[in-house]
């Protein structure tokens, strides 16, 4: 109990150090700037001791929970030797951990009101749910695939760069052609899948995974599975503005 008190009081001075310069900051606007004080100083002041607590517990959740179960999940599909369910657990953790993503949520649903204002699809409840669960699956489906590309990826050993360097490729010819209404939301796809659910346990794999397989080094093999989450919801959401 004592061990775990005085981490997570390392924890909330390390949350704290790295909020001080956001802190600083906004702080320094508001009264220097602005010069207008705080609507509600005190309000802030809590919101701030939330924050630092939230991230404290976070970030101490991650290292005692996330990582360590990812990194043994990944190591009993590497000693079970099947590639099959490895791909497939891959694909439905990236899957699942996307379509829970409370970023990827808010993004849907705020697309699904403004195509809706726009006169792309019906201004309905209805309509504008259907879209946003249909930009939600379409991004799901994509990473997915992204982290199944990024297991292969370390069971092959291709090299990561000339896989990224060709799917930004293939990003950039499908925006000539996609409908320009669509490219705004298919480039912050590919940013709010890489959230506070997604990357600790898509890290874990990886590493996990490399530490795993002979020959593969967790530093250079081990990462990178996040860079594949972040481009194939760039490619999937295009091909769905193309396709609709």
């Amino acid at each position: 109990m004592i061990e775990v008190a005085a981490s997570l009081g390392r924890r909330m001075l390390d949350a704290l150090r790295d909020l001080a310069p956001i802190v600083a900051v906004i702080a320094f606007f508001q009264i220097v700037v602005l010069r207008q004080p705080f609507p509600d100083l005190a309000g802030v002041v809590v919101g701030l001791a939330c924050v630092v607590a939230g991230l404290a517990l976070f970030v101490e959740g991650l290292e005692g929970g996330l990582f360590p179960l990812g990194e043994a999940i990944a190591h009993a599909f590497a000693r079970k030797g099947s590639a099959t369910a490895l791909l497939a657990f891959a694909f439905c953790l990236g899957f699942g951990a996307t379509v829970a993503e409370p970023a990827l949520i808010a993004v849907a649903g705020e697309a699904g009101k403004v195509a809706a204002d726009a006169g792309f699809i019906a201004d309905t409840d209805a309509a504008r749910a259907n879209y946003a669960l249909e930009l939600r699956m379409v991004v799901a489906v994509s990473v997915g695939a992204a982290i199944v590309l990024g297991v292969l990826r370390i069971l092959k050993g291709w090299p990561i760069h000339r896989l990224i360097i060709g799917g930004y490729m293939l990003v950039t010819a499908m925006t000539l052609f996609a409908p320009e209404e669509i490219i705004g939301v298919a480039y912050d796809s590919g940013g709010v899948t890489t959230s506070t659910i997604t990357v600790p346990l898509v890290t874990a794999l990886g590493v996990g995974l490399a530490s795993s397989i002979k020959g593969r080094n967790p530093m250079l093999d081990g990462f990178g599975l996040i860079a594949f989450a972040c481009l194939a919801p760039i490619i999937f959401v295009l091909a769905y503005g193309l396709v609709t």
